[in-house]
Formats: C-alpha cells, sequence, structure tokens
C-alpha cells in the first residue's frame, strides 16, 4: 500500500496514505497521470494532515493550510502563491511553537508567526532529506 506513494505519504499514518491515494486515484480519471493529478492529491492530503518533519500528521482541524489552499481550483492555478509547503499556516501561534519544537527549531516562542511557518518549512525540508538519504 505505500509503495507507490511519496515517501513523506509512506511514513505516515494510514489515513494519510489513503487520503493521498484515493485523490490520486480520482484526479487520475479525470486529468490523466501526470502532475496536475499529483498537486491535487497533495492539495487534498494538506486539507486533513500537516507537515511535521520528515512526514504527514492529522491536523488539529481540517482545512485550507494557507492562502494558496483556500483559493481552490481554478482560481489557484490561475492565481498562484507562495504556499507554506504542507505546513499548517492559518493553525494557531500556539500549536505552531508546538510543532515547531518537534522539529527542533530553538526559541519558537519568540518569533512571528510568519517567520516561525517559514522556519518550520525549513525544517521539515532538513528532516525529509535526512529520510531519504537513510533509504
Amino acid at each position: 500500500m505505500r509503495h507507490d506513494v511519496p515517501s513523506t505519504v509512506a511514513r505516515s499514518d494510514d489515513k494519510a496514505v489513503r487520503t493521498y491515494k484515493k485523490t490520486l486515484e480520482s484526479a487520475e480519471e479525470t486529468y490523466g497521470d501526470g502532475e496536475r493529478a499529483h498537486r491535487t492529491a497533495y492539495a487534498s492530503l494538506k486539507h486533513t494532515h500537516e507537515k511535521v518533519g520528515d512526514h504527514w500528521e492529522p491536523k488539529e482541524r481540517p482545512g485550507p493550510s494557507d492562502p494558496q489552499a483556500a483559493l481552490g481550483t481554478p482560481a489557484s492555478r490561475d492565481r498562484p502563491r507562495e504556499t507554506a509547503q504542507g505546513v499548517d499556516a492559518n493553525a494557531s501561534k500556539g500549536h505552531l511553537d508546538e510543532v515547531a519544537r518537534k522539529v527542533g527549531v530553538d526559541r519558537p516562542e519568540v518569533m512571528a508567526k510568519d517567520d516561525l511557518v517559514r522556519a518550520i518549512e525549513k525544517a521539515n525540508a532538513r528532516a525529509t532529506a535526512r529520510a531519504r538519504r537513510r533509504r
């Protein structure tokens, strides 16, 4: 079940894997096999999960993770914006502080929310790179 999903999804809980795979299958029927189908699957996953280190964890509340995700299609395709790379930028500052501590960000409580999101993104990227080198 996990061999045909991206590595970060494969290291996640079963619900994340199912969400990604079911959405991908549906998107491939609609858009064909390709980048658009995979982007759709990630967009669906980001509504229920957030990236924490090298895997995805369930969010406290489902919903869009950043302003780009909130646009929906076709607006998100027509007016692309920067994304938070799976970090739930719409979460509370307190929640982001907790996630930051999990991924090794020093003193998150003194950071502004936007800076905290970027620091988590960087820590997640480092954790994913380390996990991929271990394989």
